[in-house]
């Protein structure tokens, strides 16, 4: 549990550092646009609540899928087709710069194990 937290607070600072990119405060916007669009969408369309709406709208992007809700009417098919395209696009481009962020962190605290500045572990 404590290795959770710690790495749950470093995900965390590395996020919060990042917010100066512009770039990745872009893709932030546009994953939580994303998300938010999801969750109006299905909840006017389907008759789900926000958080059910919300909860769909997240493991479609994340590709988890776990088959306890699914789309209904030919519009939500449709519109779950092409939020899918579109929202894997910039959820694997949001995520990637997430996990480039980390690992820029890690490699500037533990400069030995990242080849820079001396031998390293062998």
């Amino acid at each position: 549990m404590i290795s959770f937290l710690i790495a749950t607070a470093a995900l965390f600072r590395s996020l919060w550092r990042e917010m100066k990119d512009p770039e990745f405060r872009a893709l932030l916007f546009l994953a939580l646009l994303l998300l938010l669009t999801g969750t109006v969408f299905y909840s006017l369309n389907e008759g789900w609540s926000l958080l059910d709406s919300a909860f769909f709208s997240l493991i479609t992007l994340t590709t988890v899928g776990y088959g306890n809700m699914v789309p209904t009417t030919p519009y939500s098919k449709i519109f779950t087709m092409i939020y899918l395209i579109a929202g894997m696009s910039v959820l694997i481009g949001f995520l990637n710069k997430v996990g480039i962020s980390v690992v820029k962190r890690h490699h500037e605290r533990h400069p030995q194990e990242s080849g820079k500045g001396g031998e390293g572990k062998r």
